[in-house]
């Protein structure tokens, strides 16, 4: 696992307008720096509003920043032209919090995981259809299934297929946004252990958005607090979780038994 990081954060700042004329401005960002290491995942941990989600929309180019840099890979990202962030996608994928709003119910699961492709320029649909076949195979989905609607499935599967979508054009970085917020509980579980597989198995870079304490202290190796637009703590994360340093952390570790005890993901 390379010690190099992948994707560095420095000195973000992002506000946006509102009223008359957009004359009123709301800081959403703060100077936020943060680095994620290659093959590794840095949970961005905190309650609604932080600006956790923010961030993931700048890193993935769907909103622009006001000043600060982002870097992938040793190349500056900020202000890319259209054509060059499109070539830049398929080696940065985001996973959403709800399926249902990303999987297009009209399609079929092949379709679904095939389109990435397409749009990329994969012109051999022989190619194509292998590649679907396998990244559904990675996620447990199998061949048959490829031929129905993401209505036929559960809230777990539909992730899954979600997933396999994210992957298929063998990205370096993916950017998981509350994955499994909107699952139950014990299918939260699979689809957890499925990222950690597939990281594993797949060299796979994740900037893991979170809010569960202890979904951040199972998958990542790093973590960083946002607490109004700011990171507040930033460490390992056994760091943040048994050294505790600034008040908001120990709050969010006071409200949820157990998050004190024991590391992170090694």
């Amino acid at each position: 696992m390379s010690s190099e990081p992948l994707l560095v954060i420095d000195k973000l700042n992002k506000s946006y307008s509102s009223g008359f004329g957009g004359r009123h401005k709301t800081q959403i960002l703060h100077e936020v720096s943060l680095s994620v290491n290659c093959g590794q995942t840095l949970g961005l941990v905190g309650e609604s509003g932080s600006g956790k989600s923010t961030t993931a929309s700048c890193v993935m180019g769907l909103t622009g920043v006001d000043s600060g840099s982002i870097r992938f890979d040793g190349q500056e990202i900020t202000g890319l032209s259209k054509s060059d962030r499109r070539t830049l996608r398929g080696r940065m994928q985001m996973v959403f919090q709800d399926p249902n709003g990303s999987l297009d119910p009209r399609f079929t699961v092949r379709d679904l995981v095939e389109e990435p492709l397409i749009v990329h320029g994969y012109k051999d649909r022989t190619e194509r259809q292998l590649k679907v076949a396998k990244t559904l195979d990675l996620v447990g989905l199998t061949e048959k299934q490829a031929e129905r609607y993401p209505h036929a499935f559960s809230g777990g599967q539909r992730q899954r297929i979600a997933i396999a979508r994210a992957l298929v054009l063998n990205p370096q970085l993916v950017v998981l946004d509350e994955p499994v917020s909107a699952l139950d509980v014990s299918i939260q579980a699979q689809v957890l252990n499925l990222l950690a597989q597939l990281q594993d198995e797949l060299s796979l870079t994740y900037l893991f958005i979170v809010h569960d304490l202890a979904v951040a202290r199972l998958m990542s190796h790093q973590i960083a607090v946002m607490h109004h637009g700011k990171v507040v703590e930033y460490g390992t994360a056994q760091e943040v979780f048994e050294e505790t340093t600034h008040p908001y952390t120990q709050a969010l570790l006071d409200a949820v038994p157990g998050t004190k005890q024991g590391a992170g993901h090694a």
